[in-house]
């Protein structure tokens, strides 16, 4: 075992990454037996860089390279933090940010991992294993008092390889029903990352959710990408992406383009992220920050929303967090700063509910393209099951109507009626109307549609909630669903005109 002095870490400590001195395995070729094995270990102490870089010397003729790694978890007083250590594998590509070196990341999931190049533990990429400076990556995600003291285990196994199949991506269309409202949860895990899950689980758990699509969001890892074709279908679009988990918050990368990775190894203070979301946006995807008032460590976002196409502001089953993502977001329209919100379940293990919540996106057909255009325009509301269903609209005087996520031209001071229909809504919930003054109309869900009335003088937009009743009063009740708004775009009429 060996130990990084101090002053290691002193020099090093301007950037994000630490690097330890090399494992080499260069002669391991020519040595006799089929396999060479080295164990090297430390320990970090609090305030160590975000990574720990392992350099390993690859040689040729490598069948196989298994790592495994343990670290120590003293107790700690209540409130302070424990160690936690996240671990990866970079090829002889190199570990730049953003680079072609990323081969594989399991986070905290798994104390183990292979690759070969026919095949690799979930989370990691298969192919070939060419000789060179490879990287174990260590990320101290915290850190006891007391350090994180680790130990990795190096396995070289030789021999000929097998091919490296070709992934085989879900289609980018479904049957679907015309244009017509899509439900779909995009933010789901399984065994490709920290999930319980298998693709197929999860697939039959989005079938019987209700759901049209899912999206499939493993952290740091695009590895699963290749798993999904097979659970596709006519009834199912298979949308793929990544959870790019940083230390200052998580960003779902929406719909992009198979075998897409994005990197996630910066913070805000790097001004790093913009760079990332528009290679996002490159792939064709969405950018989406997920849970912003999640009060997991590292879970906040920090990143601010300039570059979100959505945000996420409900996240799994209801919670305090997801009312400040509410609150935030809706104060964020009254500013006039517009970015659709969406709801996902993010749903990782039993007893987690795959489609709670879901969000419902009014789209021109089943298709990646048709739903992330939707997603994008803010054409969607969201749901806490597919047995609720919302209508909205506003209405002028004249029968013009505008619905989710549109503009209704109107006088300043002409009465506009806004309608909300609501089916599968528990009996006991409440619909509210809401617009950049706040809760302006409050009545019972039940029975028939509700109407209101206003001018685009008195709200600039407005948008529907329906809510539990309250348990802690005058906190209100959790939501059942709410929609994106409708926005009242008031127009000078010049006079004798209407």
């Amino acid at each position: 075992m060996s130990e990084p002095t101090r002053r290691t870490l002193l020099t090093t400590s301007v950037a994000s990454a630490l690097t330890l001195g090399s494992v080499s395995f260069a002669h391991a070729a020519d040595a006799p037996g089929g396999d060479r094995t080295e164990t090297v270990g430390g320990t970090l102490p609090p305030g160590s860089p975000d990574y720990v870089h392992l350099p390993l010397e690859i040689p040729r003729g490598v069948r196989e390279i298994h790592v495994a790694y343990s670290y120590d978890r003293p107790a700690v007083p209540a409130g302070t933090q424990g160690n936690a250590l996240d671990i990866g594998i970079f090829d002889q590509h190199g570990t730049e940010l953003g680079g072609e070196g990323f081969r594989g990341w399991s986070g905290g999931a798994r104390k183990d991992f292979s690759l070969r190049t026919d095949e690799a533990t979930p989370g990691y990429v298969a192919g070939p294993l060419r000789a060179g400076t490879w990287f174990v990556v260590l990320a101290p995600y915290t850190v006891a008092p007391q350090g994180l003291t680790y130990s990795v285990t190096i396995t070289l196994r030789f021999g000929a390889s097998l091919p490296t199949p070709r992934p085989v991506y879900p289609p980018e269309r479904a049957k679907g029903r015309g244009r017509a409202w899509y439900r779909g949860d995009s933010h789901l895990h399984t065994v490709y990352s920290d999930g319980r899950r298998t693709p197929a689980e999860v697939a039959a758990l989005a079938r019987a959710a209700g759901l049209d699509f899912l999206t499939a969001t493993e952290h740091n890892t695009h590895a699963g990408h290749g798993a999904w074709a097979e659970h596709a279908g006519d009834d199912l679009l298979i949308l793929l992406g990544e959870e790019v988990t940083t230390r200052n918050g998580h960003v779902l990368a929406l719909g992009t383009e198979p075998g897409t990775f994005v990197d996630w190894r910066y913070r805000a203070r790097e001004n790093r992220f913009g760079h990332f979301a528009r290679a996002i946006r490159r792939a064709g995807g969405l950018v989406v920050p997920a849970h912003p008032h999640a009060t997991c460590i590292g879970c906040n976002w920090k990143f601010g929303f300039g570059d979100a196409d959505a945000v996420e502001v409900w996240n799994g089953p209801y919670t305090p967090d997801d009312e400040v993502s509410l609150a935030g977001w809706d104060a964020a329209l009254a500013q006039g700063r517009w970015t659709p919100a969406i709801g996902n379940s993010d749903a990782h293990r039993d007893p987690d509910r795959v489609g709670t919540p879901q969000t419902v996106v009014l789209a021109e057909d089943l298709s990646r393209d048709a739903i992330l255009e939707g997603l994008r325009a803010g054409r969607s509301y969201v749901a806490e099951s597919s047995a609720v269903s919302l209508d909205f609209s506003v209405r002028d005087g004249r029968g013009r109507t505008a619905g989710i996520g549109e503009r209704l031209p109107v006088p300043a001071d002409e009465p506009v009626t806004v309608r909300l229909a609501v089916t599968g809504a528990p009996e006991a919930a409440t619909v509210r109307f809401v617009t950049d003054q706040g809760v302006l109309h409050t009545v019972p869900a039940a029975g028939r549609p509700v109407e209101w009335t206003t001018t685009a003088a008195y709200a600039t937009y407005v948008r529907a909630e329906v809510r539990h009743p309250a348990t802690l009063p005058p906190l209100p009740g959790a939501l059942v669903a709410f929609t994106n708004p409708v926005f009242l775009q008031a127009r000078r009429v010049s006079p004798g005109t209407r």
